[in-house]
């Protein structure tokens, strides 16, 4: 599956669960966002991965401390950049084999709290 249509996918996924999308694929200097999205009265920024087996630690294992930073960094400049005030929390949306599985709150600011899948 590739990368556009496992975001299309998850996009789908997430207003299943009574997500609204605000954005896909915001970019910044420091990275990609993969889906901006609202959650009642908080805005979520979700990762996408998919792989086709769980060798090498799965999509989940591509969500790694470096890659984390790298999004928590992305999130500020949005929030900064949209002056916005709701609380935010980090999701991940794997799909393995195809099949959707979603993470809420899987990793939090601050790296040493981040939250084993």
């Amino acid at each position: 599956m590739t990368g556009q249509l496992s975001e299309e996918r998850a996009c789908l996924f997430l207003q299943r669960h009574g997500y609204e999308i605000v954005t896909r694929n915001w970019r910044t200097r420091l990275g990609e966002i993969d889906i901006i999205a609202r959650d009642g009265g908080t805005i979520v920024f979700v990762e996408v991965k998919a792989r086709s087996s769980s060798g090498f630690g799965g999509p989940e294992a591509a969500v790694h401390p470096g890659k984390q930073r790298r999004l928590i960094a992305a999130a500020r400049l949005f929030l900064a950049a949209m002056d916005c005030q709701l609380p935010a929390r980090f999701d991940v949306v794997v799909f393995l084999a195809g099949k959707p599985q979603l993470h809420r709150d899987a990793f939090q600011t601050d790296p040493a709290c981040s939250l084993d899948y």
